[in-house]
């Protein structure tokens, strides 16, 4: 059985489980080893969010990679982190597009910059991608690649995969729909046509399609049975629901009414494992178990081997660019039971969650 078909099973094997006893390392929802998500790609080695990236994370073993989507104005899918493209691309140094700088409202916060919403596809296709972290990662190859298309993305994916027993999957992200379907650019629709056009339907495709907000994810369910995963942070709540806690979304009872519409959950890793006054890594909470006898799968985010990013007791030193140890970090989560995790650094995750499963009796 693959393991995204396998992991889709979960929610019975979940159920069926319910009342036992938690073992001293806990088991994936499903008992499969856990998916490495490449977050934009390899993203630690490569600027996000290029082809570039994503095929050295396909090279390093990722099981996934994951393209945060926005749209151009003529309606066209494109990765990128944010809308606002200033920190992911040379935009500020055009100075054909130097007018088109402006101030916009975005989930209820001003944000001044550059838009892709304010750019047919032709003319981002002229910009080209640079480091979005230059103080904790290299920059040379600033101004290399060009912001892709979600098309040539799953293009990509074909080609890789025609010769491939087991597929690498591909791990969408919505970026801010309830903004963009107010402007008349909705995610679903061009979303849903690519995936269909790649081959990707029902529930055994190797796709999550992701989101932070709760309707565009409830409105996919609707009309498609793809995977779909809740995204979760620490503080706030989901943009397009102003009443509601990411917090109460975490309780039981919210986990619950998350299983009604999505497969899992992806939270902020600290919501797993939370960090102490000094950076040390804490006791686990319930998270995983809770959402475990939902029937959920979860899926944190993100880990990244800087210095800057890891708890003190993997650290390798005082430079906050400097690397330290990532599969330290990825092992204690792993112990809790989650069914996959996104990393900027591939190379360092998948041997880590490899470990683990040889490890396993």
């Amino acid at each position: 059985m693959t393991r995204w078909r396998a992991a889709l099973m979960a929610p019975a094997l979940a159920l069926a489980g319910c009342g036992t006893e938690p073992m001293a390392a806990e088991p994936t929802l499903d008992g499969t080893p856990p998916i490495v998500i490449a977050h934009r790609g390899a993203s630690g080695e490569r600027p996000e969010h290029t082809l570039e990236s994503y095929a050295l994370a396909i090279e390093q073993g990722a099981d996934f990679i994951e393209p945060d989507l926005v749209l151009t104005k003529d309606g066209v899918l494109v990765a990128r982190h944010e809308n606002e493209i200033s920190e992911t691309t040379d935009v500020a140094d055009r100075p054909e597009f130097a007018a088109r700088r402006t101030t916009k409202t975005i989930d209820g916060r001003a944000v001044s910059g550059w838009f892709t919403e304010d750019f047919t596809l032709a003319e981002l296709k002229t910009l080209r991608a640079k480091e979005r972290l230059p103080k904790l990662r290299a920059t040379d190859r600033d101004g290399q690649y060009s912001v892709p298309t979600f098309d040539e993305i799953l293009a990509l994916l074909a080609q890789v995969n025609a010769d491939r027993a087991v597929p690498v999957g591909v791990y969408p992200e919505t970026k801010h729909p309830t903004y963009f379907a107010a402007i008349g650019l909705p995610h679903e629709a061009p979303l849903l046509a690519l995936l269909a056009k790649y081959g990707y339907r029902g529930r055994s495709s190797p796709v999550f399609i992701q989101s932070f907000e709760v309707a565009n994810l409830k409105a996919l369910r609707a009309t498609s049975d793809l995977p779909l995963i809740q995204l979760l942070d620490r503080e706030g709540g989901p943009a397009d629901d102003p009443a509601a806690t990411y917090a109460a979304m975490t309780s039981p009872a919210g986990l619950q009414a998350i299983a009604a519409y999505a497969d899992g959950i992806g939270p902020n890793k600290a919501m797993v494992i939370p960090r102490g006054p000094l950076g040390t890594l804490g006791d686990p909470t319930t998270l995983v178990r809770d959402a475990h006898a939902a029937g959920l799968q979860v899926h944190p985010w993100t880990f990244r081997r800087e210095n800057y990013f890891l708890p003190l007791a993997d650290k390798g030193g005082v430079n906050p660019a400097g690397h330290g140890d990532l599969g330290a970090e990825i092992a204690a989560y792993l112990k809790t039971g989650i069914d996959g995790l996104f990393s900027d650094n591939p190379r360092e995750a998948v041997p880590a969650v490899q470990r683990k499963a040889s490890d396993d009796p």
